[in-house]
């Protein structure tokens, strides 16, 4: 998904929202299978923040280890891996933003979704 975020700080900030987003539909989701399957709150809540994570800053957090690790000695090897990037200054802000928005927007979600599938559970007796 090429979307056209702003670069530095402005394109993190959208990154993050756009993250935030990811988090609530994916813990709705994860809700929906839960309450389906019979399982508990706590697994809506852990999948969905794992998987909106991983979705959120997958691509991202990527670039960010492959620069850790990558050897970049030549000023070709750099100059190729850093053109796959959008923002290769604010990378690591943006990566940190998107985190926080996939995890506050799972946490979102919970306090959305939470009152149908707990008392789902109320009347079960679990």
């Amino acid at each position: 998904m090429n979307l056209s975020l702003h670069t530095g700080l402005l394109g993190a900030l959208e990154a993050g929202l756009i993250a935030l987003a990811i988090g609530v539909l994916v813990y709705a989701l994860w809700a929906w299978v839960c309450r389906r399957a019979g399982l508990t709150i706590a697994h809506a809540v852990g999948w969905g923040a794992a998987i909106s994570v991983a979705v959120a800053a997958g691509i991202d957090s990527w670039h960010l280890f492959y620069l850790g690790i990558s050897r970049l000695e030549s000023p070709l090897y750099a100059r190729l891996a850093l053109a796959g990037i959008h923002d290769p200054d604010f990378l690591g802000v943006r990566v940190l933003l998107q985190i926080i928005g996939a995890l506050t927007g799972t946490v979102l979600g919970w306090w959305l979704f939470s009152g149908r599938l707990a008392t789902h559970h109320a009347d079960r007796g679990n």
